[in-house]
């Protein structure tokens, strides 16, 4: 049976991690020389060695081929620079486009890639801590290989062995541009009976509810046409969002409020109407939404939004579609 990537990038992280000296502890030197500001940004600033410079990468692009020569020992996490970018230098918590492969060190079997992407290319957001992941890309070894980088860089990632059964494995990542992480479409003229939203220099929303009665169903409207990937059911989406109670006009939720940090999350994951919001919609666009309690929380005991109608402003930045694993 093959193995589920999201199983192994998720126990692998941790262990790199661990033995990268992420724990507060200093990093290992680094094959490059950052600034000290950077060094101090960087969560693992991996030096090379033996096994990530006897990997070998041929071709470039969707045609990169990458080879563990047999017999190569991949006992720590290491980080060889294949090809260095131009680009600005990439940081956790960067929203970003990369290609990507992940392989079976003994094997050379290609475990995971960003093939199932528009060009073979995916989005990630480099996550600082390891949470539960539901896509590859949102595991921290994303961000290990990637960070402190100029953009355009390519890379491939040592991964040893984290638990009995598990073959070590190389991660090969390229990135290829950072992007926006507030809605980047065209703005569309605002619909008539739908609260207002004006945004502040950062992109940040301030909503006003019109006069009359909550919302009896959920309406959508979009406030900035984007022209991006579709959202489909089921994809991981990357977003920027307010959300108020109808009631009282209170913020109960918002990423804004949380350092402007974007939020990822699949379209199944969320309320009903949350989820209408977001489905058929392209990335860059920015919608609004009103929405029943019927299509929220609903009757919920003991939940503080428990029978409120609500409405949310969601700019979408990025969408992956969920990967097919074989069984």
């Amino acid at each position: 049976m093959r193995k589920r990537p999201l199983v192994l990038l998720s126990t692998v992280a941790a262990a790199t991690l661990l033995l990268a000296g992420c724990s507060g502890e200093s990093a290992p030197e680094s094959s490059s020389t950052p600034s000290p500001d950077t060094a101090s940004s960087c969560l693992a600033d991996l030096a090379s060695g033996a096994g990530s410079d006897a990997v070998t990468v041929e071709g470039t692009d969707a045609e990169a081929k990458v080879t563990v020569p047999a017999g190569t020992e991949i006992t720590e996490p290491e980080r060889s620079v294949i090809v260095e970018g131009d680009g600005d230098e990439v940081l956790h918590g960067d929203l970003v486009s990369l290609r990507y492969q992940l392989v079976d060190a003994t094997t050379n079997e290609v475990l995971s890639s960003s093939e199932r992407g528009p060009d073979g290319i995916l989005s990630a957001l480099l996550a600082e801590q390891q949470q539960q992941i539901s896509d590859p890309t949102q595991s921290t070894v994303f961000t290990v290989a990637a960070e402190c980088l100029p953009i355009g860089s390519s890379v491939v990632l040592t991964l040893p062995a984290s638990q009995e059964g598990l073959n070590p494995s190389v991660l090969y990542v390229q990135t290829i541009e950072k992007l926006p992480t507030t809605a980047s479409g065209t703005d569309v003229e605002p619909e008539a009976g739908m609260p207002t939203v004006e945004l502040d220099a950062d992109g940040a929303p301030t909503i006003t509810l019109p006069d009359g009665d909550a919302p009896t169903e959920t309406k959508v409207a979009v406030l900035k046409q984007g022209d991006g990937a579709t959202v489909a059911e089921g994809d991981l989406v990357t977003v920027q969002y307010r959300g108020i109670k109808w009631s009282d006009g209170e913020e109960f939720d918002s990423s804004w409020s949380r350092g402007a940090a974007p939020s990822q999350f699949p379209t199944t994951g969320v309320v009903t109407g949350f989820k209408k919001a977001l489905e058929g919609q392209k990335v860059g666009s920015q919608v609004i939404v009103t929405m029943p309690p019927s299509d929220a929380y609903g009757a919920s005991e003991g939940n503080e939004l428990q029978n409120e109608s609500l409405v949310f402003v969601v700019d979408i930045l990025a969408t992956t579609p969920p990967e097919q694993v074989q069984q």
